[in-house]
């Protein structure tokens, strides 16, 4: 039996209405189980030689790894950012039931 590998992703956002639109259509599409939203943070951060510092979105996605490049692709296509952050981080354990549903909810597929 394959062990499955669950992941966690990090994004930020310009505004929470454009997180929301991201995370209702990754949910939709069964690539993520659920989607956080942790509005108003504060982002420091190098962009194209300036020091910026802007007030973002936070989302918090859980889903399988098979599935992040998916994942990756779709946000890039939903994302006002040109360089949207996309970062994945294993979930080295968690509840059996919490993990049973995000597998339940998520679907592998190739395309949309």
């Amino acid at each position: 039996m394959l062990e499955i590998t669950y992941i966690t992703i990090l994004i930020t956002a310009s505004s929470e209405e454009e997180a929301g639109r991201i995370g209702k259509t990754l949910v939709e599409e069964k690539l993520v189980s659920c989607a956080n939203i942790i509005p108003k943070i504060r982002s420091i951060f190098s962009w194209k030689g300036e020091i910026c510092d802007e007030d973002e979105v936070l989302m918090i996605l859980k889903s399988k790894e098979s599935l992040f490049r998916q994942i990756e692709d779709r946000v890039k296509t939903l994302h006002s950012y040109e360089v949207p952050e996309i970062i994945a981080l294993p979930i080295h354990s968690g509840s059996e039931d919490y993990l049973r549903w995000i597998e339940a909810v998520t679907v592998d597929r190739e395309t949309f």
